[in-house]
């Protein structure tokens, strides 16, 4: 186990040892990972839009079970249920709710007014700005580079926008995988780095080792952000599935995705009535069509195929750019332990570089 080494604005506000944030990834972010990354001294954060209320509240207690440290839990904000879920967090007594969507002003209150640290996902400065001045403890924001639902900006140009646009911790995610991009990160200003893809590639993910292998297989280009799986830009890898998808035309998609719109209704045991509340929900807070609602109740079951079923012709890959230079598949423990390590040894290099004022002259040659 590696002691603290950098301590930052994050490493404070939630009381873990190292600013490394392991994002909440559908149907990969479990309590194996959550409470290995918590144990590690990384931030783990539970990934619950693919849970019913009953199986989050079971994967919470498992986390608890298996670590004492603080780990965090991603909720929808505009889920049906999410008073519901707000109410869990509360009760079960977890440290951090993150949101992948700005959670309404009420809903920042009433988590911090039960102590629970707010960290919402935030793709521009305005949107920080917004969170911030509602009570928002820190917030994430995710550089085109990243996987899943991404936008065009780089981390390298979000970053600034948004540190000079708030007062509070900023978690930098997109493109991070070692030591050196936290070191980068902090130089920056941010307070720490949130990883997906480079969590997803360890020992203690449940990914299957078939799919895994399948990810360690691609370079730099093995990537494509598309809107064929849900209406909306979204990094994954390049499949035949991907590429199929990308040439079909809607008529062509419409009969699988429904199929599986109606299987993640059933797997969830989402009610008619709940299901288009929540498609209401996500429309109210987004410009998509009714026809992207429907792509997106699909996008679950998609994603469960190649991540949780390995059948990767059935089933689409999410995936940040970083996907293209990783090699290995440690533990979290390693990872963590190795990131801080390099971190550290990069912010001492930095520091020999800058000029004391009592130094004498350098001698020219």
């Amino acid at each position: 186990m590696i002691e603290q080494l950098i301590r930052t604005p994050l490493t404070e506000l939630v009381g873990i040892r190292h600013p490394v944030v392991q994002t909440g990834m559908g149907w990969v972010a479990g309590p194996r990972l959550v409470s290995a990354t918590a144990n590690a001294g990384g931030l783990g954060i539970l990934a619950s839009a693919t849970m019913t209320h009953d199986e989050l509240a079971a994967a919470i207690r498992e986390v608890k079970q298996r670590t004492d440290a603080p780990f965090g839990v991603n909720l929808r904000a505009d889920a049906g249920d999410a008073d519901e879920r707000v109410k869990l967090l509360i009760d079960e007594g977890v440290t951090v709710a993150s949101f992948a969507l700005a959670p309404k002003r009420e809903m920042i209150a009433e988590l911090k007014e039960a102590g629970i640290i707010v960290i919402p996902s935030v793709g521009a400065a305005r949107h920080a700005e917004k969170v911030a001045s509602w009570g928002a403890d820190a917030v994430v924001i995710q550089g085109g580079e990243g996987g899943g639902h991404t936008g065009n900006v780089p981390t390298t140009l979000l970053l600034p926008t948004v540190l000079e646009a708030v007062d509070i911790p900023v978690i930098a995610a997109g493109g991070f995988f070692d030591g050196r991009g936290l070191a980068a990160a902090l130089s920056y200003g941010a307070a720490g780095i949130g990883m997906g893809t480079r969590f997803l590639l360890t020992k203690d993910s449940t990914v299957p080792d078939t799919v895994q292998r399948q990810y360690l297989q691609h370079d730099l280009n093995g990537t494509v952000v598309t809107t064929k799986v849900d209406g909306m830009p979204h990094r994954m890898l390049r499949t035949d599935l991907v590429a199929e998808l990308e040439e079909a035309g809607p008529l062509r998609r419409l009969v699988p995705t429904i199929r599986r719109t109606l299987e993640f209704k059933k797997m969830n045991g989402l009610s008619w009535r709940r299901l288009i509340a929540d498609g209401r929900a996500m429309k109210h807070g987004s410009d998509r069509s009714w026809s992207q609602m429907v792509l997106a109740a699909n996008t679950p079951m998609m994603l469960k195929a190649g991540l949780v079923e390995g059948r990767t012709d059935a089933g689409v890959l999410a995936s940040g750019q970083v996907v293209g230079v990783l090699d290995d598949l440690p533990t979290c423990e390693e990872l963590v332990g190795r990131i801080a390590t390099e971190a550290a040894e990069q912010l001492r290099r930095v520091g020999d570089l800058l000029v004391r004022p009592d130094a004498p002259p350098a001698r020219r040659t």
